[in-house]
């Protein structure tokens, strides 16, 4: 990868730069060198959502250039997903819904711990959707494997 994308910010369509970080042999000889240019496609993005939906990237390569001229690829795509929500969600909510209960139920009784563990509740969602969004990245300089689908035809 030349630069970095983000499920934050990259969109279906949008294209991007690599190298190939070692050469590509077929049947025991080099078709390109190490250090072509490669372009790459964003096949799908996704933001992520604040309480669920991670974010998402799925990539392919669209072209390699070999002696000066971009050649068309076909490959295997790659998909990568921001973690879960889930767990996060679930220990901020239950965790201030039985603070909430506690704290009421100290204060007031079993109406204090109704009440309590309903502000707790609304406490904890706030919290998890202020803590947020499970974005995904691919830094720059990393390397990606991918596979060709198709044969590369070099030759017209």
């Amino acid at each position: 990868m030349q630069s970095s994308l983000s499920s934050s910010t990259a969109s279906a369509g949008q294209e991007f730069e690599a190298v190939l970080d070692e050469p590509l042999i077929v049947n025991g000889q080099t078709v390109a060198a190490r250090g072509a240019d490669i372009t790459g496609r964003v096949i799908a993005a996704r933001h992520s959502g604040r309480l669920h939906d991670p974010g998402y990237l799925r990539l392919t390569l669209s072209s390699i250039t070999i002696n000066g001229k971009a050649l068309p690829v076909e490959t295997s795509s790659i998909f990568v997903q921001g973690s879960s929500h889930e767990k996060r969600n679930w220990a901020m909510i239950g965790g201030s819904t039985a603070g909430g209960a506690l704290i009421g139920g100290l204060a007031g009784g079993g109406k204090g711990a109704l009440i309590g563990s309903a502000i707790g509740a609304a406490g904890g969602t706030t919290a998890a959707y202020a803590t947020g969004k499970k974005e995904v990245g691919i830094s720059a300089e990393r390397r990606l494997v991918f596979r060709l689908t198709q044969p590369l035809v070099t030759q017209s």
